[in-house]
Parts: structure tokens; C-alpha cells; sequence
């Protein structure tokens, strides 16, 4: 089986080689773990996003970037392919661990939660469990963690704190909203998953997304970097599911234009919501379009449409 964690420290000693390159900046912590700032003191940049996808996909995806136009403007965008979507973006990906240690907070994603198994209903349903002693984890923060936060993982993990690698990125810089837009197809098959749809049956997944300029603080920043998924994000998944109504209730049901939410810049949803996620409908949180071409039933559906005119009032971007 393939570990996820194995893959990831190859990418990690690809960061460590080329640090000063793709203007990252490591330090090693005085339990022995690893940390590479990729934009919480250090500038970052496209480069560093691009690794930072990597790491959270395990580096089982092709990843590239490309443009795409918003009513005549070319944004950059990233394109995501993968032959081992459950593995890469759910085992890896999926920002499931929610790392929380004293004044400390971030979001966790990539090859350690395959170890930690967070959450661990969605391990036991795609049935994976990594098996190697060092941990890669990807941390959407404002702060880099320190050895207490390491302890914790590495606890979580069952490694010792020198195998421990974390790579840092706050959602408001370039690494940032690089790293989320590349989260498109998890991003669908996560909503598939919600709604019922047996995950184990994906084949393959392609998706693309704009990338979001940086628009102000963190939570400015998530509110634009989620609407380059809910608005213009799109997705295309190859399956073996053979029962065509079913798969095309499912494919009705899983864009973000179906969600009582969508119409508005997600910011301004999260600030009616009072910034309470639980007050959001989750069902917002998906593609702007997914298209499932089912290689059993040789059936393909579409849902969903692209509304670029939201993303750039998200965006904030003046024509002078």
C-alpha cells in the first residue's frame, strides 16, 4: 500500500535542497522536528504553494498552473489530476485535524493524518492506515507551532518528535491560497462523500481553480480563496458506480449552487453568520460544476454553473 508519509518527506527533502529558491525558510526545533515557514515571516510565493499542494496530496497528483478568465481578465489558476483521488485527497489532503495546543491553533492537513487517522470514521470507511515513522503535516496558520505543539503530533502519530515535518502557510499569503485552490478536487469528492455517494467507487479526478490575490487578513483571505472553489471551481471525475438514476441524483445534488447559501461572497455569508461556521450551511462548501463520467454504465452527468462575476467582487480587483 502507499504511504502517504513516505511520499511526503521525499517532497520535504525537495523543500530542504532548494529552500532559499522557492523563498522558504527551515528551522529545526529543539526536540529535532522540522519546520518550514512558506509564508508566515518568509515571502513565499507560487513556488512554495506549488510544493506545499504537493505535500498535502502526497505527491500523487499532477499538478500545474494555468489562467483562467473571469469575464475577459486572466486570473492564475491550478489544474489537479490524479489517479488515486481517495488515497491523495482524502487519506492525505482533506484538512481533517484540527490542531489546537494552549494558545495555539491550525488547520492540519497532508501525509500525518494518515497516521493520526483524523477524523477516524473516514479512515475506517476508505480503509487506509499509513505505517511509517515519520510524520509530514501541512498547517494553514498564522503562527508557527512550537515543540509543545510537536509533542502533540508526534504523540497522535506514534513517531518520535524528530521525524516530525511541518510546513507553515497563513491562508493570507501567495503559499496560502496556492495551497487551497489545489484542494478543488477534494474539495467535490468531500461533498460527494456528505451526501452519500460511496467515495471508494472514484477512479480518477481533474480539477481546476483560480488562485485569490491576497485581500486582506486571514479571514478576508479564506473568504476569497473558498470562492474561487464555490463559484469557479470545477471538477471532473471518472467512477465504477453502474446505476446511472442513482449517479445522476447524486451529480444533481453535489455542486455549490445548491446550497441555500450560495449568491454572495462567502465572507459576507460568514460575517451574517456571525463567523460561526456551524451557522453556514456546509453543503456551500463544494464545486461551482462536477461533471462524473461513470465507466461502468459509460454514462456521463453534469451539474452546477460558473459565476465568475462574484468571484471578482470577492476578489475586490479595480479596473484603473
Amino acid at each position: 500500500m502507499i504511504s502517504v508519509n513516505e511520499k511526503g518527506l521525499a517532497v520535504i527533502d525537495e523543500m530542504l535542497d532548494w529552500e532559499e529558491d522557492i523563498k522558504v525558510e527551515s528551522m529545526e526545533l529543539d526536540n529535532g522536528a522540522t519546520i518550514i515557514d512558506c509564508g508566515v515571516n518568509v515571502d513565499g510565493g507560487y513556488d512554495a504553494g506549488m510544493y506545499l499542494s504537493r505535500l498535502c496530496l502526497a505527491d500523487l497528483a499532477e499538478i500545474t498552473y494555468t489562467k483562467i478568465d473571469l469575464e475577459g481578465l486572466p486570473v492564475p489558476a491550478i489544474q489537479v489530476v490524479t489517479d488515486h483521488p481517495v488515497i491523495a485527497c482524502m487519506a492525505s489532503q482533506y484538512a481533517g485535524w484540527r490542531i489546537s495546543v494552549g494558545k495555539y491553533f491550525g488547520m492540519g492537513s497532508g501525509p500525518a493524518r494518515g497516521l493520526g487517522l483524523k477524523p477516524k470514521e473516514l479512515y475506517e470507511e476508505i480503509g487506509y492506515k499509513d505505517d511509517c515513522d515519520a510524520a509530514v503535516l501541512v498547517m494553514e496558520s498564522a503562527e508557527l507551532p512550537n515543540e509543545e505543539v510537536v509533542e502533540y503530533i508526534a504523540k497522535h502519530c506514534n513517531v518520535d518528535t524528530e521525524n516530525v515535518y511541518i510546513a507553515v502557510a497563513p491562508t493570507s499569503s501567495i503559499a496560502g491560497s496556492v495551497q487551497i485552490s489545489a484542494r478543488i478536487v477534494e474539495t467535490g469528492i468531500h461533498k460527494l462523500e456528505s451526501i452519500g455517494y460511496d467515495i471508494n467507487t472514484i477512479n480518477s479526478g481533474f480539477g481546476i481553480a483560480p488562485i485569490a490575490p491576497i485581500v486582506g487578513d486571514d479571514t478576508k483571505c479564506m473568504g476569497s480563496t473558498n470562492d474561487c472553489i464555490i463559484y469557479c471551481g470545477e471538477t471532473y471525475y471518472t467512477v465504477e458506480h453502474g446505476d446511472a438514476e442513482a449517479l445522476a441524483d447524486f451529480v444533481k445534488k453535489a455542486p455549490s449552487n445548491t446550497s441555500a447559501d450560495y449568491g454572495k461572497p462567502f465572507y459576507t455569508t460568514f460575517k451574517e453568520a456571525d463567523f460561526d461556521f456551524f451557522k453556514v450551511d456546509a453543503g456551500m462548501f463544494a464545486p461551482a460544476k462536477i461533471t462524473i463520467n461513470d465507466l461502468t454504465s459509460k454514462k456521463s452527468f453534469t451539474s452546477g454553473r460558473i459565476d465568475p462575476s462574484i468571484l471578482l467582487t470577492s476578489f475586490g480587483i479595480e479596473n484603473v
